[in-house]
């Protein structure tokens, strides 16, 4: 798993194949616990398997999140990943971006917008 700064607000995760072996989303959760205080794009390019504890921690954070007034964007979900979210009927709970350049540029742009308002 890589974390990267992207700018003083907005985080980039990239998972590993299995993020589940390493409890990569239950690190991110606990760094959350404290203080919600960034966005989060997570990149899940190279992940090839979730268990449902993986989703059961993409939910904690995503109300972690969101829940601080922050944004949570899963992009580069391949098809078959994305059909698991499909099935379990969590396409609609989470906010999905085929490219994580996107994905960062909207929220950037969602930010100014409500700094202007």
């Amino acid at each position: 798993m890589s974390i990267e700064g992207v700018s003083n607000d907005i985080l980039l995760i990239t998972l590993p194949e299995q993020p589940q072996n390493g409890n990569e989303i239950d690190l991110v959760n606990k760094m959350f616990s404290d203080i919600v205080d960034r966005d989060v794009v997570m990149d899940f390019g190279n992940v090839k398997m979730l268990t449902s504890a993986s989703i059961c921690s993409l939910m904690i954070l995503d109300r972690l999140l969101k829940g601080g007034g922050r944004q949570f964007v899963l992009c580069n979900v391949p098809s078959e990943i994305k059909q698991v979210f499909a099935r379990t009927g969590l396409l609609s709970v989470f906010e999905f971006s085929d490219d994580c350049k996107v994905a960062l540029d909207e929220i950037q742009m969602r930010r100014l917008s409500w700094a202007r308002a």
